[in-house]
């Protein structure tokens, strides 16, 4: 009877150190598979700055090119007005948001609405 309490325990602990072991193995696997999407992650991140960086150039070049001089405000003006009348607003929604008037919203927006009529 002793023994046999004996053994078995002796097996219950190997059996335990097998688990812990296991455990530890499982573990550094997954840890190993979050490095690597980690790693993928960011470098398609490093990608997408790239193409957003090299955009930003094509952008800048071809503003030069047309002798087309905005400042930052300005951009960012017709950025958010093309923003919106790409969402699908209204010009008189957009001069009043914006606090223009609507003649000036439809002079920034002549060369993207006859694009945007040429398409259909």
């Amino acid at each position: 009877m002793e023994w046999t309490l004996a053994i078995l325990f002796g097996v219950s602990v190997l059996l335990l150190i097998i688990s812990m072991v296991k455990n530890q193995q499982t573990a550094k696997k997954e840890h190993d598979e979050i490095d690597m999407v980690h790693m993928s992650v960011m470098k398609e991140i490093n990608d997408l700055q790239g193409t957003i960086r090299n955009m930003e150039l094509d952008i800048e070049v071809v503003a030069k090119e047309a002798g087309v001089q905005l400042s930052a405000d300005e951009k960012l003006f017709m950025r958010e007005i093309l923003d919106l009348y790409k969402r699908k607003y209204s010009i008189e929604s957009i001069a009043e948001k914006k606090q223009v008037s609507v003649s000036e919203i439809e002079q920034l927006l002549t060369p993207h609405l006859a694009t945007r009529d040429e398409r259909r």
